[in-house]
């Protein structure tokens, strides 16, 4: 069983302090047993870190398929086959609202934060980010319609990975779009009856652990319970990254999927050189 203590103590040893600034991603499954679940996670990160920036997405009750005849280049989306079609896809999901619940895919860790502890939050029907600390406020301002992975280029602190790999890490989304890469159009549910497009929506993700032999001599890890923790810089991952995809336009992409959005994303460079 890991207690709060545990976790904050944790924390500490990676060089946490209340000066810290981190975006987090989690998994609560990888700690083993909490004393307390997914809410000692939360107020341990909070009580030693100055500012925690946690994904609070809601992607899983609001996107809706692309109307028919919507063809963007390199958009990896198909519309939907028609109208009728694509009016149920707006019928069955959820308009967005500031208290629906973050995307079951970003584990249970953030949507506690958000139901707990009511953190300010952005309100991107999509991609939105919720945040605690000194520059909460700051950091969610960044965040614009069509740029939101703003709050980690304003964070300027590190990348804290709590028992998940660089899959999740979305820093490296923030290096492949200055590139002019992992730039997509996707719909939301914005109101009853009403649809919006939202651009630079960031793409595929699941080659990026690909990149954690070059973090390596930046990354601080240690053991909290089962969980493997990491830290590394936003700075350090943007470098790294920007420097592989200027070596290899597909660095962190696969090349076997001709469907996947790894081979838009591909595209989107190829036609930025």
């Amino acid at each position: 069983m890991v207690t709060r203590a545990e976790i904050a103590d944790g924390l500490r040893q990676l060089g946490l302090d209340r000066s810290a600034r981190v975006i987090v991603h989690t998994s609560l499954r990888s700690f083993g047993q909490v004393d307390g679940g997914a809410e000692a996670v939360c107020q341990a990160l909070i009580d030693t870190c100055g500012t925690v920036l946690m994904p609070g997405g809601t992607w899983d009750s609001t996107v809706v398929a692309a109307p028919p005849g919507t063809v963007r280049p390199n958009n990896a989306f198909r519309p939907a086959a028609d109208w009728a079609t694509f009016d149920e896809s707006v019928r069955r999901a959820s308009a967005y609202r500031p208290e629906l619940p973050v995307d079951r895919w970003l584990g249970r860790v953030p949507d506690v934060m958000r139901a707990v502890f009511a953190p300010p939050r952005t309100t991107h029907p999509l991609f939105g980010y919720q945040a605690v600390g000194e520059r909460a406020e700051e950091v969610l301002a960044a965040q614009r319609i069509d740029w939101p992975l703003g709050p980690i280029e304003a964070l300027d602190g590190e990348v804290l990975l709590l028992g998940v790999g660089h899959t999740s890490n979305t820093t490296i989304h923030l290096a492949e779009q200055r590139l002019g890469m992992s730039r997509f159009y996707r719909y939301a549910k914005t109101g009853d009856g009403v649809w919006s497009e939202f651009p630079n929506l960031p793409g595929e993700s699941h080659r990026f652990d690909a990149i954690e032999p070059s973090l390596r001599s930046a990354t601080k890890e240690v053991r909290i319970g089962e969980c493997r923790a990491r830290l590394v810089p936003i700075a350090t991952v943007l470098a790294v990254t920007t420097r592989l995809v200027l070596d290899d336009p597909g660095a962190l992409l696969c090349s076997d999927d001709p469907e996947c959005r790894c081979a838009a994303a591909l595209a989107q460079r190829l036609a930025q050189l």
